[in-house]
């Protein structure tokens, strides 16, 4: 599901987009022949008005099933115009707004729809289906139980509330839901595909492709089921059958929503295979604008094609893009722009606002300036307000880039990762007072510890473990604890004291005070912790770092080490149920450290 921008990137995690398992579509030839029928059962409107706005209707299903959604979406606000209570025109707008990827103004057309027809379970359907896809997860639920309460025992209803209270993370209610509804319809492969779904979710893939499988038997051509087993293939290190996996399930994408995330996912595995130039290349499809977190860019520049324009000279825009850990992971490439924009050139570079500090100590000869972002149409868009400044005093850029689409042009294979303990430049001078503050606290190794996401909503929360398996990294001898975890982790502290552990806290914001998080992760012995956004400043800034890594995370490029950060020590889970494994060799490797 959509969350809230920004955020740290669910791929910055590495993992695959999200399982799918709802099922319908508001313009599927049977929802269509639904409206049909419903304009039908008015043929016996006698006032002229009336008649006209029937037969404009007609029109505008006529439209949807020939997919020309604009023209429907026309037609019924036509009919709105002199007769806003029509709640079959406020439906088919929904429709047709939704198809075109307008999707809050179809939320809000199926929400005036169902108020002028509370009775019509369809609209509440559709309109659940919207709201979860765009992470309206207590609406979604909502709307569901009033539609199985006017149809009970409605298989395509049934299985979409078990995905509402999947994503909810209540799984043992969504495995009872599928469980009584699959004794009734045995030969159902939606409802096996989203249990699947409920245990590759919690991280449970082995056991989740024995459903998948099944899915796959009763209908062999489902491409969601063959997606989800993909999803749980790779990171059981069948990269290869999860890739053929892929290959055949976007044959049959139902929507092109579907086939962008399909393709996502693809891009993903080709990465984590180290087919490295046609895994970045694959990789545009994050821009995609059926991709839910797609970033459009409001620039007054075109983008830069390295195909056929040189950079020689030119004036380069370059944008971050996801989230922070993504503007640590891609910027490693900021060097290779300056040097090929040259003496004459000059490099603009926006990034979260919290980060142009660090920047532009790291990079002094080129402009850093900070992106804002906001939803139009549950779309991110971004701009950089500082390039309008720029413009009006010496012109505007000539070109824009994404900043991961950097690595298509200059991470094409392992050796073009440089060989450096990072890129990003701390200051100095809070270094040095944070080394004070470090000494402060007595003897021994001064190890930082990040734990866990600040968003650990849904699929999400399988890539962290909980603090109380942290235990013997926290009571390792030699050892003093620094807290550099963001949020409010108060009851995790006391927990920890109670044990007899002391974690110092540093003075400062985690959250927001980044300049000061990258001085304070050099200025320790270590950081340690999962490959969140803390992590990656840490590496990135060259602090010494160990990360603990997910096994389907394809930042390692089908290596054992991060080639983004080729100095950093990895940790592997193994599975998403290896983390004591993972920190028992941590504990071990602090041992070795302290003596």
């Amino acid at each position: 599901m959509p969350v809230a921008d920004p955020t740290p990137s669910e791929l910055a995690l590495g993992h695959m987009p999200m399982a799918q398992g709802t099922t319908g579509d508001a313009a599927s030839p049977a929802a269509i022949r639904r409206l049909s029928h419903a304009l039908a059962d008015r043929k016996g409107v006698n006032l002229k008005a009336q008649k006209k706005a029937v037969e404009s209707l007609k029109a505008a299903v006529a439209s949807v099933r020939v997919g020309d959604y604009d023209a429907g979406a026309r037609r019924c606000l036509a009919i709105l115009q002199s007769d806003e209570q029509n709640g079959l025109a406020w439906h088919v707008l929904a429709i047709c707004r939704e198809k075109a990827g307008h999707l809050s103004e179809a939320l809000n057309a199926y929400d005036a729809a169902l108020r002028i027809l509370p009775e019509d379970a369809n609209i509440a359907h559709d309109l659940s289906r919207l709201a979860q896809r765009l992470g309206h997860l207590d609406i979604a639920e909502k709307l569901l139980l009033k539609f199985l309460s006017m149809q009970p025992g409605h298989a395509e209803g049934v299985n979409n509330l078990a995905c509402v209270l999947r994503d909810q993370k209540r799984y043992q209610e969504a495995i009872d839901v599928l469980r009584d509804m699959i004794q009734i319809e045995q030969t159902n492969p939606t409802l096996w595909n989203t249990l699947g779904t409920v245990l590759s979710d919690q991280g449970q893939m082995k056991e989740s492709l024995t459903f998948f499988d099944e899915a796959l038997r009763i209908d062999p051509a489902f491409a969601k089921a063959r997606y989800n087993r993909a999803n749980a293939l790779q990171p059981l290190g069948q990269a290869e059958q999860a890739l053929d996996d892929l290959d055949e399930a976007l044959k049959g994408a139902d929507s092109p929503y579907e086939h962008a995330m399909m393709r996502m996912a693809r891009a993903m595995t080709l990465m984590g295979m180290g087919r490295l130039k046609e895994g970045f290349q694959a990789y545009e499809v994050r821009l995609d604008p059926e991709m839910p977190e797609a970033m459009h860019v409001v620039v007054d520049a075109p983008r830069w094609d390295p195909e056929t324009e040189s950079l020689a000279g030119k004036r380069l825009l370059v944008v971050g893009e996801q989230g922070i850990a993504d503007e640590m992971v891609f910027g490693g490439c900021l060097p290779d722009v300056i040097e090929a924009v040259g003496p004459t050139g000059k490099v603009f570079i926006a990034v979260e606002a919290r980060l142009v500090d660090l920047y532009q100590r790291s990079f002094p000869i080129a402009v850093v300036g900070s992106h804002r972002a906001v939803r139009i149409e549950g779309r991110l868009t971004r701009y950089c307000p500082f390039m309008e400044e720029i413009g009006e005093q010496e012109g505007k850029a000539d070109h824009w880039v994404p900043m991961a689409s950097l690595m298509t042009v200059y991470r094409q294979k392992l050796a073009d990762f440089p060989d450096r303990d990072g890129y990003l430049v701390p200051d100095p001078e809070k270094v040095a007072r944070w080394n004070s503050e470090l000494e402060a606290l007595g003897p021994g190794l001064k190890i930082g510890l990040h734990w866990k996401s600040l968003v650990l909503t849904g699929v999400r929360a399988r890539y962290f473990s909980s603090f109380e398996r942290w235990k013997p990294v926290l009571t390792a001898p030699g050892c003093v604890m620094v807290n550099l975890q963001c949020g409010d982790v108060t009851e995790d502290l006391a927990a920890a004291e109670a044990a007899g552990v002391k974690i110092w806290t540093p003075p400062m914001n985690l959250k927001d005070d980044l300049d000061d998080l990258a001085a304070l992760s050099n200025a320790l012995d270590l950081v340690i912790g999962p490959g969140i956004a803390g992590t990656n400043m840490a590496a990135a800034s060259g602090a010494r770092t160990w990360l603990v890594h997910a096994p389907d995370d394809w930042h390692l490029l089908n290596t054992d080490r991060y080639p983004f950060y080729p100095r950093v020590r990895t940790f592997a889970t193994g599975g998403f149920d290896g983390w004591p494994r993972a920190i028992a060799e941590i504990r071990a490797a602090l041992e070795a450290e302290v003596s």
